[in-house]
């Protein structure tokens, strides 16, 4: 497939391109294009022929429900079929735009195809100028995952989208890397209580500050069952390197990994270390990357794919990952570690 690729300035939009792409979604074609959280691989949401395109340009399995994304309340209520909760209505008026998806009972124009079949709809308004003129552009929602290749690290970069996408889709409308850098907070609000059932850009405090006590959706969807958002099933964000985090006092931390890292490169393995700032000096006999500063979660967050699709390019054979505090935004940097890692934490 011919791939058309443009780089776009958000604060200095060349419409005739967004016309473009808008007219690709139309004709149930494929767009990749930025949001301020990952790049996203859309198609019209109203149509389940085009929607089989994301899912076939991804290789993601098609029990995996996808996020409608939206421009407007009317978008929204087009999606969704009862009225919208007050819970909800504040919700929307304090984070949206921006990294927040809210899943509620879905309408009768849903395709099965965007839901996984299930009777509830992911929607998010991405807080992206180029994102948003190419959903009001097209005149209608759009489905998007991440613009990756199923099970990999999500991409954040121009770079990142054209290496995974091109030849796969018809547009890449290519914008500036991602300042959020982990996907949106999934809330579910089908239900009689507001469940977190991924943690993202918007924290589960902040979220709690509006609503109060929020329920933490912490289990993994059984291999039969169908997942009500995405990233609860699935291998997801992983390198082509084995990972292994280790979590505990930072001390404790830094030594076991430099010694797991001289045990590795003695047996002739190339070591990749994901550190901080304050701790890259440390490791030897290893290729280090830091995150950034521990104080500033925001920037480790936005760097984390990034740091895993540099060691994919490296080659290093395996990952040796600090572990980073859970509070706040390091919530949605932890759980896209573990995801990657698998789950091979060593506790110190």
């Amino acid at each position: 497939m011919k791939t058309e690729v443009f780089f776009l300035d958000e604060n200095n939009i060349d419409f005739d391109i967004i016309d473009r792409a808008a007219n690709v979604i139309r004709n149930n074609g494929t767009v990749v294009f930025p949001t301020e959280t990952v790049y996203g691989l859309g198609a019209n949401a109203l149509s389940g022929e085009a929607v089989k395109k994301i899912f076939a340009a991804k290789g993601r399995p098609n029990d995996n429900p996808l996020i409608a994304h939206v421009s407007s309340m009317n978008m929204l209520l087009y999606l969704i079929g009862s009225p919208l909760r007050a819970e909800a209505g504040l919700l929307i008026d304090k984070y949206w735009p921006g990294p927040l998806t809210l899943i509620f009972k879905k309408s009768g124009k849903v395709p099965d195809e965007v839901t996984a079949g299930l009777d509830t709809i992911a929607v998010r308004m991405p807080d992206n100028r180029i994102a948003l003129e190419l959903i009001e552009r097209s005149g209608l929602p759009i489905a998007a995952p991440s613009a990756n290749i199923s099970g990999k690290p999500s991409p954040t970069t121009p770079e990142h989208v054209i290496a995974d996408m091109k030849g796969k889709v018809n547009m890449i409308l290519c914008g500036s890397k991602c300042r959020v850098g982990v996907e949106s907070t999934i809330l579910d609000m089908s239900g009689d209580m507001p469940v977190l059932l991924r943690p993202g850009g918007l924290t589960l405090e902040e979220l709690e500050i509006l609503l109060g006590p929020v329920r933490v959706c912490g289990r993994k969807v059984g291999d039969k069952k169908i997942p009500k958002a995405p990233g609860m099933k699935y291998t997801h964000y992983a390198p082509d390197a084995d990972m292994i985090i280790v979590n505990g006092e930072l001390n404790n931390v830094k030594m076991k990994i430099q010694e797991l890292a001289t045990e590795y490169s003695s047996r002739g393995m190339k070591v990749g270390v994901l550190a901080s700032d304050e701790t890259a000096g440390y490791y030897k006999a290893c290729k280090v990357l830091s995150l950034g500063s521990r104080l500033d979660a925001r920037v480790i967050a936005s760097n984390i794919f990034e740091k895993l699709r540099e060691f994919d390019k490296i080659g290093v054979d395996i990952i040796l990952a600090e572990a980073f505090d859970e509070s706040h935004l390091g919530m949605a940097v932890m759980n896209r570690m573990k995801k990657a890692a698998g789950f091979n934490i060593i506790e110190v």
